[in-house]
């Protein structure tokens, strides 16, 4: 099973709940990681919180604070998504389903692999 908060930002899902700006609560925060002077001197770090459901979302992926909002309010939305409907939500399903491709592929390129195992060992019997 996946871990439902986990599953989020992975895909963009047309029926996520909407979230009002009356929820949320946003601040702005110096962020971490790489990045030098640019990153510890600004404060273009969002965290957002959604008060009724208590989840917070922190977003440091760009320079530009604007941009920041945006990602944050997509991740918390299907955050909140995942909260609320559970297993019932489309990105719960779409990670389900990218899940079960990639399991598909590895199966696929192991038996490949054991494929090419066999047909060396051939070559050689062959051979001798």
């Amino acid at each position: 099973s996946v871990p439902l908060l986990q599953a989020a930002r992975k895909k963009n899902s047309l029926n996520l709940l909407e979230l009002s700006e009356a929820e949320l609560e946003e601040q702005f925060v110096r962020g971490d990681g790489p990045g030098g002077q640019a990153t510890n001197k600004t404060n273009n770090c969002v965290v957002l919180k959604h008060i009724p459901s208590g989840i917070v979302v922190k977003c440091h992926q760009t320079r530009s604070v604007e941009k920041n909002r945006k990602i944050a309010r997509e991740i918390l939305q299907e955050k909140v998504d995942l909260f609320y409907k559970g297993e019932d939500s489309d990105v719960f399903k779409e990670k389900k389903a990218s899940e079960k491709q990639k399991q598909e592929k590895k199966r696929r390129a192991k038996e490949n692999l054991e494929r090419k195992k066999l047909f060396k060992e051939m070559q050689q019997l062959d051979k001798e």
